[in-house]
Protein backbone atom coordinates (compact mmCIF):
# COMPACT_ATOMS: atom_id res chain seq x y z
CA UNK A 1 0.00 0.00 0.00
CA UNK A 2 1.37 3.44 -0.80
CA UNK A 3 1.84 4.86 2.46
CA UNK A 4 0.44 8.50 1.24
CA UNK A 5 -2.55 6.70 -0.01
CA UNK A 6 -6.19 7.34 2.14
CA UNK A 7 -5.99 4.51 4.81
CA UNK A 8 -9.44 2.71 4.71
CA UNK A 9 -10.65 2.74 8.63
CA UNK A 10 -12.57 -0.44 7.58
CA UNK A 11 -9.33 -2.28 8.16
CA UNK A 12 -8.66 -0.16 11.10
CA UNK A 13 -9.94 -3.23 13.60
CA UNK A 14 -8.60 -5.70 15.46
CA UNK A 15 -7.46 -8.81 13.76
CA UNK A 16 -9.77 -11.28 15.74
CA UNK A 17 -12.63 -8.73 14.86
CA UNK A 18 -12.13 -10.70 11.32
CA UNK A 19 -11.64 -14.33 12.70
CA UNK A 20 -14.30 -14.43 14.97
CA UNK A 21 -16.72 -13.01 12.08
CA UNK A 22 -15.38 -15.62 9.80
CA UNK A 23 -16.28 -18.26 11.96
CA UNK A 24 -19.36 -16.87 12.74
CA UNK A 25 -20.24 -16.73 8.85
CA UNK A 26 -18.82 -20.83 8.84
CA UNK A 27 -20.80 -21.62 11.95
CA UNK A 28 -24.35 -20.22 10.74
CA UNK A 29 -24.45 -17.20 12.96
CA UNK A 30 -23.86 -14.81 10.22
CA UNK A 31 -27.01 -13.29 10.90
CA UNK A 32 -27.75 -13.87 14.32
CA UNK A 33 -29.11 -10.31 16.04
CA UNK A 34 -26.71 -9.35 18.77
CA UNK A 35 -27.06 -6.22 20.91
CA UNK A 36 -23.47 -5.11 22.22
CA UNK A 37 -23.09 -2.06 24.71
CA UNK A 38 -20.14 0.49 24.94
CA UNK A 39 -19.56 1.83 28.29
CA UNK A 40 -16.40 2.29 31.10
CA UNK A 41 -15.83 1.36 34.49
CA UNK A 42 -13.67 4.38 36.42
CA UNK A 43 -13.77 8.13 35.43
CA UNK A 44 -9.88 9.19 34.74
CA UNK A 45 -8.35 11.08 37.58
CA UNK A 46 -10.57 9.19 39.75
CA UNK A 47 -13.41 12.33 38.87
CA UNK A 48 -16.61 12.13 39.59
CA UNK A 49 -17.65 12.27 35.72
CA UNK A 50 -16.66 12.36 32.53
CA UNK A 51 -18.25 14.01 29.24
CA UNK A 52 -19.00 12.28 26.04
CA UNK A 53 -17.50 12.64 22.72
CA UNK A 54 -16.92 11.20 19.24
CA UNK A 55 -20.05 10.20 18.26
CA UNK A 56 -19.58 12.50 14.99
CA UNK A 57 -16.81 10.56 14.07
CA UNK A 58 -18.40 6.51 14.92
CA UNK A 59 -21.46 8.39 12.09
CA UNK A 60 -18.56 9.26 9.68
CA UNK A 61 -16.88 5.77 10.00
CA UNK A 62 -20.14 3.84 9.67
CA UNK A 63 -21.24 5.69 6.78
CA UNK A 64 -17.81 4.74 4.96
CA UNK A 65 -17.94 1.35 5.63
CA UNK A 66 -16.98 -0.62 2.82
CA UNK A 67 -13.49 -3.26 2.17
CA UNK A 68 -11.92 -2.62 -1.09
CA UNK A 69 -10.32 -5.40 -3.35
CA UNK A 70 -6.95 -4.36 -2.13
CA UNK A 71 -8.40 -4.90 1.33
CA UNK A 72 -9.72 -8.45 0.07
CA UNK A 73 -6.47 -9.48 -1.42
CA UNK A 74 -4.55 -8.90 2.25
CA UNK A 75 -7.31 -10.96 3.43
CA UNK A 76 -7.12 -14.02 1.45
CA UNK A 77 -2.88 -13.66 1.77
CA UNK A 78 -3.18 -14.45 5.55
CA UNK A 79 -4.59 -18.21 4.40
CA UNK A 80 -7.18 -18.13 7.20
CA UNK A 81 -10.60 -16.55 5.52
CA UNK A 82 -12.93 -18.89 3.54
CA UNK A 83 -13.74 -17.60 0.30
CA UNK A 84 -17.17 -17.03 0.91
CA UNK A 85 -16.34 -14.59 4.05
CA UNK A 86 -14.27 -12.01 1.86
CA UNK A 87 -17.21 -12.24 -0.38
CA UNK A 88 -19.55 -11.14 1.96
CA UNK A 89 -16.81 -8.32 2.83
CA UNK A 90 -16.70 -7.02 -0.83
CA UNK A 91 -20.47 -6.59 -0.71
CA UNK A 92 -20.34 -5.33 3.00
CA UNK A 93 -22.54 -2.67 4.56
CA UNK A 94 -24.05 -2.00 8.29
CA UNK A 95 -27.61 -3.00 8.21
CA UNK A 96 -27.84 -2.34 12.22
CA UNK A 97 -29.06 -0.22 14.96
CA UNK A 98 -26.99 2.14 16.77
CA UNK A 99 -28.38 4.16 20.40
CA UNK A 100 -26.02 6.22 21.94
CA UNK A 101 -25.52 9.70 24.02
CA UNK A 102 -25.35 13.24 22.29
CA UNK A 103 -22.06 14.41 22.80
CA UNK A 104 -21.27 17.13 25.37
CA UNK A 105 -23.44 14.65 27.66
CA UNK A 106 -21.86 14.01 31.49
CA UNK A 107 -21.81 10.61 31.51
CA UNK A 108 -21.15 7.96 34.58
CA UNK A 109 -19.64 4.15 35.16
CA UNK A 110 -21.00 1.51 34.03
CA UNK A 111 -24.04 2.85 32.17
CA UNK A 112 -23.98 2.76 28.32
CA UNK A 113 -22.84 5.90 26.47
CA UNK A 114 -23.57 3.79 22.59
CA UNK A 115 -25.57 0.68 22.15
CA UNK A 116 -25.38 -1.56 19.21
CA UNK A 117 -28.33 -4.06 17.35
CA UNK A 118 -27.02 -5.89 14.44
CA UNK A 119 -26.16 -9.04 12.64
CA UNK A 120 -23.26 -10.29 15.07
CA UNK A 121 -20.52 -9.90 12.10
CA UNK A 122 -21.08 -6.56 11.65
CA UNK A 123 -21.53 -5.43 15.40
CA UNK A 124 -18.00 -7.51 16.10
CA UNK A 125 -16.15 -5.39 13.02
CA UNK A 126 -17.18 -1.95 14.29
CA UNK A 127 -15.83 -2.65 17.57
CA UNK A 128 -12.44 -0.92 17.68
CA UNK A 129 -13.33 2.23 15.61
CA UNK A 130 -15.82 2.55 17.50
CA UNK A 131 -14.44 2.12 20.84
CA UNK A 132 -11.11 4.21 19.60
CA UNK A 133 -13.52 7.54 18.79
CA UNK A 134 -14.87 7.10 21.96
CA UNK A 135 -11.92 7.09 24.41
CA UNK A 136 -10.19 9.33 23.27
CA UNK A 137 -11.93 12.28 22.82
CA UNK A 138 -14.50 11.80 25.85
CA UNK A 139 -10.97 11.94 27.45
CA UNK A 140 -9.80 14.61 25.72
CA UNK A 141 -13.29 16.57 26.21
CA UNK A 142 -13.50 15.10 29.81
CA UNK A 143 -9.75 16.56 30.80
CA UNK A 144 -10.57 19.72 29.18
CA UNK A 145 -13.71 20.38 31.13
CA UNK A 146 -11.30 19.48 34.16
CA UNK A 147 -8.86 22.17 32.96
CA UNK A 148 -11.69 24.59 31.95
CA UNK A 149 -14.03 24.74 35.65
CA UNK A 150 -10.77 25.23 37.55
CA UNK A 151 -9.63 28.28 35.47
CA UNK A 152 -13.47 29.56 36.92
CA UNK A 153 -14.68 31.76 33.75
CA UNK A 154 -11.02 33.04 32.76
CA UNK A 155 -10.04 31.65 28.75
CA UNK A 156 -8.45 28.58 28.41
CA UNK A 157 -6.62 28.04 24.75
CA UNK A 158 -5.58 23.73 23.63
CA UNK A 159 -1.81 24.09 22.74
CA UNK A 160 -0.78 20.55 22.34
CA UNK A 161 -1.02 19.57 19.12
CA UNK A 162 3.36 19.04 18.85
CA UNK A 163 2.76 16.93 22.12
CA UNK A 164 0.15 15.14 20.49
CA UNK A 165 0.48 11.17 20.05
CA UNK A 166 -0.39 11.84 16.20
CA UNK A 167 -1.47 14.15 14.26
CA UNK A 168 -4.92 12.57 14.85
CA UNK A 169 -4.25 13.20 18.38
CA UNK A 170 -3.85 16.70 17.79
CA UNK A 171 -6.24 17.73 15.25
CA UNK A 172 -9.54 15.46 16.92
CA UNK A 173 -7.97 16.07 20.23
CA UNK A 174 -8.48 19.99 19.48
CA UNK A 175 -12.62 19.15 18.67
CA UNK A 176 -12.93 17.21 22.18
CA UNK A 177 -11.04 20.12 23.75
CA UNK A 178 -13.40 22.40 22.65
CA UNK A 179 -16.63 20.53 23.44
CA UNK A 180 -15.30 20.56 27.37
CA UNK A 181 -15.01 23.53 27.43
CA UNK A 182 -11.60 25.66 25.84
CA UNK A 183 -12.22 28.81 24.17
CA UNK A 184 -10.12 27.59 20.85
CA UNK A 185 -6.98 26.07 19.93
CA UNK A 186 -3.05 26.50 18.04
CA UNK A 187 -3.97 23.77 15.87
CA UNK A 188 -4.57 25.34 12.48
CA UNK A 189 -5.65 22.57 10.95
CA UNK A 190 -8.69 22.14 13.77
CA UNK A 191 -9.75 25.39 12.86
CA UNK A 192 -10.04 24.81 9.15
CA UNK A 193 -11.73 20.86 9.49
CA UNK A 194 -14.16 21.90 12.15
CA UNK A 195 -14.13 25.49 12.84
CA UNK A 196 -12.33 25.53 16.63
CA UNK A 197 -10.55 29.01 16.16
CA UNK A 198 -7.22 28.83 16.05
CA UNK A 199 -4.97 31.52 17.48
CA UNK A 200 -1.40 32.79 18.51
CA UNK A 201 1.21 34.98 18.12
CA UNK A 202 4.91 34.65 18.50
CA UNK A 203 7.00 32.06 20.28
CA UNK A 204 10.62 33.02 21.60
CA UNK A 205 12.16 32.44 18.67
CA UNK A 206 10.95 35.82 17.34
CA UNK A 207 12.05 37.79 20.23
CA UNK A 208 15.60 36.64 19.42
CA UNK A 209 15.79 36.80 16.00
CA UNK A 210 16.10 40.89 16.35
CA UNK A 211 18.48 42.63 17.95
CA UNK A 212 17.00 43.69 20.93
CA UNK A 213 13.80 42.49 22.37
CA UNK A 214 12.13 45.92 22.18
CA UNK A 215 12.69 46.08 18.52
CA UNK A 216 10.73 42.62 18.18
CA UNK A 217 8.07 43.81 20.12
CA UNK A 218 7.67 46.78 18.20
CA UNK A 219 7.52 45.40 14.83
CA UNK A 220 5.22 42.67 15.54
CA UNK A 221 3.15 45.72 16.86
CA UNK A 222 3.41 47.14 14.06
CA UNK A 223 2.78 43.65 12.16
CA UNK A 224 0.02 43.03 14.36
CA UNK A 225 -1.52 46.06 15.86
CA UNK A 226 -5.34 44.46 16.57
CA UNK A 227 -3.62 40.74 17.79
CA UNK A 228 -0.45 42.19 19.84
CA UNK A 229 -0.09 39.65 22.49
CA UNK A 230 3.91 39.82 23.06
CA UNK A 231 5.88 37.08 25.24
CA UNK A 232 7.91 38.80 27.80
CA UNK A 233 9.87 36.14 29.18
CA UNK A 234 12.71 35.23 26.68
CA UNK A 235 15.41 37.23 29.25
CA UNK A 236 14.10 39.22 32.25
CA UNK A 237 10.17 39.31 32.96
CA UNK A 238 9.78 42.25 34.55
CA UNK A 239 13.88 44.08 34.13
CA UNK A 240 12.78 44.31 30.69
CA UNK A 241 10.29 41.68 29.05
CA UNK A 242 7.09 44.18 30.61
CA UNK A 243 8.77 47.25 30.29
CA UNK A 244 9.83 46.78 26.61
CA UNK A 245 5.78 45.54 26.02
CA UNK A 246 5.07 48.74 27.89
CA UNK A 247 7.23 50.76 25.34
CA UNK A 248 5.86 49.22 22.14
CA UNK A 249 2.07 49.63 23.61
CA UNK A 250 3.22 53.08 23.82
CA UNK A 251 4.75 54.28 20.70
CA UNK A 252 2.69 51.78 18.49
CA UNK A 253 -0.72 51.07 19.77
CA UNK A 254 -1.74 53.98 21.48
CA UNK A 255 -1.32 56.60 18.94
CA UNK A 256 -3.92 54.09 16.83
CA UNK A 257 -6.12 54.15 19.48
CA UNK A 258 -5.48 50.01 20.43
CA UNK A 259 -6.32 49.51 24.03
CA UNK A 260 -6.33 45.84 23.69
CA UNK A 261 -3.44 44.13 23.60
CA UNK A 262 -2.00 41.04 25.71
CA UNK A 263 1.40 39.61 27.55
CA UNK A 264 2.46 36.22 27.73
CA UNK A 265 4.48 34.49 30.17
CA UNK A 266 6.02 30.47 29.74
CA UNK A 267 7.91 30.09 32.64
CA UNK A 268 9.27 31.40 36.16
CA UNK A 269 7.01 32.01 39.13
CA UNK A 270 4.07 32.61 37.31
CA UNK A 271 1.88 33.60 40.43
CA UNK A 272 4.63 36.42 41.63
CA UNK A 273 5.47 37.32 37.85
CA UNK A 274 1.61 37.85 36.69
CA UNK A 275 1.00 40.22 40.33
CA UNK A 276 3.94 42.49 39.62
CA UNK A 277 3.45 42.56 35.44
CA UNK A 278 -0.43 43.51 36.48
CA UNK A 279 0.74 46.21 39.16
CA UNK A 280 3.43 47.67 35.93
CA UNK A 281 0.72 47.72 33.53
CA UNK A 282 -2.02 48.93 35.21
CA UNK A 283 0.36 52.01 36.41
CA UNK A 284 1.26 52.73 32.63
CA UNK A 285 -2.43 52.82 32.29
CA UNK A 286 -2.30 49.46 29.97
CA UNK A 287 -5.10 48.12 32.07
CA UNK A 288 -6.95 46.49 29.38
CA UNK A 289 -3.56 44.05 28.77
CA UNK A 290 -4.83 40.74 29.31
CA UNK A 291 -1.98 38.50 31.04
CA UNK A 292 -1.96 34.80 30.00
CA UNK A 293 -0.10 32.00 30.81
CA UNK A 294 1.51 28.66 29.74
CA UNK A 295 3.93 26.24 30.50
CA UNK A 296 2.91 22.63 31.65
CA UNK A 297 -0.79 23.79 33.43
CA UNK A 298 -3.28 21.35 34.38
CA UNK A 299 -6.38 21.72 36.78
CA UNK A 300 -4.24 21.41 39.79
CA UNK A 301 -1.85 23.87 38.90
CA UNK A 302 -4.52 26.31 37.44
CA UNK A 303 -6.40 26.10 40.63
CA UNK A 304 -2.84 26.68 43.07
CA UNK A 305 -1.59 30.21 40.75
CA UNK A 306 -5.87 31.34 41.36
CA UNK A 307 -5.57 31.09 45.28
CA UNK A 308 -2.50 32.34 45.20
CA UNK A 309 -3.60 35.51 43.93
CA UNK A 310 -1.94 35.61 40.40
CA UNK A 311 -3.42 37.54 38.24
CA UNK A 312 -4.00 35.46 34.76
CA UNK A 313 -7.05 36.30 32.25
CA UNK A 314 -5.96 33.08 29.51
CA UNK A 315 -4.73 30.05 30.08
CA UNK A 316 -2.36 27.84 27.21
CA UNK A 317 -2.83 24.48 28.20
CA UNK A 318 -1.10 21.91 26.07
CA UNK A 319 0.59 18.45 26.80
CA UNK A 320 -1.15 17.58 30.06
CA UNK A 321 -4.47 18.38 28.66
CA UNK A 322 -3.80 17.01 24.63
CA UNK A 323 -2.28 13.60 26.64
CA UNK A 324 -4.42 13.76 29.79
CA UNK A 325 -1.20 13.26 31.02
CA UNK A 326 -2.40 12.27 34.44
CA UNK A 327 -4.46 9.42 33.12
CA UNK A 328 -3.98 8.67 29.68
CA UNK A 329 -6.45 5.80 28.85
CA UNK A 330 -9.94 6.27 29.06
CA UNK A 331 -11.22 2.47 29.89
CA UNK A 332 -14.29 2.02 27.81
CA UNK A 333 -14.93 -1.17 26.85
CA UNK A 334 -17.66 -3.14 24.05
CA UNK A 335 -19.77 -5.72 25.58
CA UNK A 336 -22.23 -8.12 24.59
CA UNK A 337 -25.56 -8.13 26.60
CA UNK A 338 -28.60 -9.80 24.68
CA UNK A 339 -28.46 -12.17 21.77
CA UNK A 340 -31.90 -12.27 19.78
CA UNK A 341 -33.57 -15.57 19.18
CA UNK A 342 -35.11 -16.21 15.73
CA UNK A 343 -38.96 -14.84 17.11
CA UNK A 344 -37.57 -12.03 18.19
CA UNK A 345 -37.08 -12.99 21.87
CA UNK A 346 -34.20 -11.28 23.59
CA UNK A 347 -31.89 -13.10 25.49
CA UNK A 348 -29.91 -11.13 28.18
CA UNK A 349 -25.94 -11.96 28.32
CA UNK A 350 -23.99 -11.36 31.01
CA UNK A 351 -20.22 -10.99 31.88
CA UNK A 352 -19.19 -12.53 35.29
CA UNK A 353 -15.67 -12.15 36.95
CA UNK A 354 -14.44 -12.73 39.96
CA UNK A 355 -13.39 -8.98 39.62
CA UNK A 356 -17.09 -7.14 40.86
CA UNK A 357 -16.56 -4.48 39.33
CA UNK A 358 -16.26 -5.94 35.66
CA UNK A 359 -19.39 -7.72 36.00
CA UNK A 360 -21.71 -6.58 33.34
CA UNK A 361 -25.58 -5.62 33.21
CA UNK A 362 -27.10 -7.64 31.04
CA UNK A 363 -30.11 -7.15 28.57
CA UNK A 364 -31.07 -4.44 26.13
CA UNK A 365 -31.47 -1.72 28.44
CA UNK A 366 -32.80 2.14 28.79
CA UNK A 367 -30.69 4.64 29.90
CA UNK A 368 -32.71 7.80 31.91
CA UNK A 369 -31.14 10.50 34.21
CA UNK A 370 -33.31 11.93 37.24
CA UNK A 371 -33.98 15.65 37.71
CA UNK A 372 -34.97 17.07 40.82
CA UNK A 373 -38.06 19.37 39.97
CA UNK A 374 -36.83 21.28 43.13
CA UNK A 375 -33.47 22.18 41.71
CA UNK A 376 -33.24 21.25 38.25
CA UNK A 377 -29.95 19.28 39.28
CA UNK A 378 -29.41 15.57 38.00
CA UNK A 379 -29.99 13.17 41.15
CA UNK A 380 -29.36 9.85 39.54
CA UNK A 381 -29.36 7.87 36.39
CA UNK A 382 -31.56 4.89 36.38
CA UNK A 383 -31.16 1.51 33.03
CA UNK A 384 -34.16 -0.15 32.77
CA UNK A 385 -35.57 -2.79 30.47
CA UNK A 386 -36.14 -1.79 26.96
CA UNK A 387 -39.39 -1.71 27.07
CA UNK A 388 -39.90 -0.35 30.42
CA UNK A 389 -41.68 3.00 30.94
CA UNK A 390 -40.51 5.47 33.82
CA UNK A 391 -43.53 7.66 35.14
CA UNK A 392 -42.03 10.09 36.97
CA UNK A 393 -45.45 11.39 38.25
CA UNK A 394 -44.69 8.90 41.13
CA UNK A 395 -42.18 7.83 43.81
CA UNK A 396 -39.82 5.39 42.58
CA UNK A 397 -37.66 2.50 43.72
CA UNK A 398 -34.24 2.10 42.55
CA UNK A 399 -31.61 -0.70 43.52
CA UNK A 400 -27.77 -0.47 43.42
CA UNK A 401 -26.17 -3.06 40.65
CA UNK A 402 -23.51 -3.69 43.17
CA UNK A 403 -25.31 -4.51 46.52
CA UNK A 404 -27.97 -7.14 47.34
CA UNK A 405 -29.30 -4.67 50.30
CA UNK A 406 -28.90 -1.18 48.81
CA UNK A 407 -32.09 0.60 47.19
CA UNK A 408 -33.96 3.59 47.92
CA UNK A 409 -36.34 5.63 46.84
CA UNK A 410 -36.97 8.87 44.43
CA UNK A 411 -39.54 11.83 44.57
CA UNK A 412 -40.30 14.65 42.54
CA UNK A 413 -38.05 13.95 39.64
CA UNK A 414 -38.02 15.18 36.17
CA UNK A 415 -37.12 11.60 34.16
CA UNK A 416 -35.27 12.12 30.79
CA UNK A 417 -34.25 9.33 28.05
CA UNK A 418 -30.17 10.36 27.56
CA UNK A 419 -30.07 7.83 24.63
CA UNK A 420 -30.90 8.85 21.06
CA UNK A 421 -31.34 6.80 18.24
CA UNK A 422 -28.34 7.25 15.35
CA UNK A 423 -28.61 4.65 12.91
CA UNK A 424 -31.93 2.55 11.86
CA UNK A 425 -31.73 -0.42 9.59
CA UNK A 426 -28.12 0.48 8.89
CA UNK A 427 -29.46 4.24 7.79
CA UNK A 428 -28.46 7.81 9.70
CA UNK A 429 -31.72 9.18 11.48
CA UNK A 430 -29.80 11.49 14.04
CA UNK A 431 -28.94 15.10 12.96
CA UNK A 432 -25.26 15.78 13.48
CA UNK A 433 -24.88 19.03 15.77
CA UNK A 434 -22.77 21.55 15.01
CA UNK A 435 -19.70 21.77 17.45
CA UNK A 436 -20.82 25.02 18.98
CA UNK A 437 -24.53 23.65 19.86
CA UNK A 438 -22.13 20.58 21.70
CA UNK A 439 -20.10 22.98 23.25
CA UNK A 440 -23.16 24.76 24.42
CA UNK A 441 -25.13 22.02 25.65
CA UNK A 442 -21.81 20.00 26.87
CA UNK A 443 -21.78 23.25 29.22
CA UNK A 444 -25.41 23.17 30.00
CA UNK A 445 -25.07 19.45 31.34
CA UNK A 446 -22.37 20.13 33.31
CA UNK A 447 -24.11 22.85 35.15
CA UNK A 448 -26.72 20.57 36.18
CA UNK A 449 -24.56 18.51 38.13
CA UNK A 450 -24.21 19.10 41.80
CA UNK A 451 -20.74 20.83 43.06
CA UNK A 452 -19.91 18.03 44.91
CA UNK A 453 -20.20 15.66 42.01
CA UNK A 454 -17.67 18.12 40.17
CA UNK A 455 -14.95 18.31 43.02
CA UNK A 456 -11.71 17.53 41.81
CA UNK A 457 -10.92 15.00 44.59
CA UNK A 458 -13.25 12.91 46.58
CA UNK A 459 -16.36 13.24 44.34
CA UNK A 460 -19.48 12.37 45.54
CA UNK A 461 -20.27 9.22 44.22
CA UNK A 462 -23.18 9.48 41.83
CA UNK A 463 -25.86 7.48 41.64
CA UNK A 464 -26.46 4.74 38.18
CA UNK A 465 -29.22 2.30 39.53
CA UNK A 466 -31.48 -0.33 38.08
CA UNK A 467 -34.73 -0.88 38.03
CA UNK A 468 -36.92 -4.17 39.56
CA UNK A 469 -36.78 -5.85 36.51
CA UNK A 470 -33.17 -5.72 35.58
CA UNK A 471 -31.81 -5.98 38.89
CA UNK A 472 -33.91 -9.30 39.27
CA UNK A 473 -32.40 -10.79 35.75
CA UNK A 474 -29.41 -9.58 36.32
CA UNK A 475 -29.11 -11.66 40.05
CA UNK A 476 -30.92 -14.52 38.23
CA UNK A 477 -28.30 -14.80 35.81
CA UNK A 478 -25.07 -14.51 38.58
CA UNK A 479 -27.13 -17.48 40.30
CA UNK A 480 -27.41 -19.51 37.48
CA UNK A 481 -23.65 -19.29 36.62
CA UNK A 482 -22.50 -19.56 39.86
Amino acid sequence: MNPNEKLNMSMLCDFYELTMGNGYLKNGYKDKICYFDVFFRRCPDNAGFAIAAGLEQVVKYIQQLHFSEEDIAYLRGRNLFCEEFLTYLRNFRFHGDIWAVPEGTPIFPKEPILTVRAPAIEAQLIETYVLLALNHQSLIATKANRVCRAAAGRTVLEFGSRRAQGADGAIIGARAAYIGGCHGTACTISDQVYGVHAGGTMAHSWVQMFDSEYEAFKTYCETYPTNATLLVDTYNTLKSGVPNAIRAFNEVLKPLGIKNCGIRLDSGDLTYLTVKARQMLDEAGWTDCKISVSNSLDEYIIQDLLRQGAQIDMFGVGERLITARSEPVFGGVYKLVATEAENGTIIPKIKISADPGKITNPHFKKLYRFFGNDTGKAIADYLCLHDETVDDSHDLEIFDPDATWKRKTVYDFTAKELQVPVFQNGNLVYSLPTLEQIRTYCAQQVDSLWDEVKRFDNPHTYYVDLSKKLYDIKYQLLKDNA
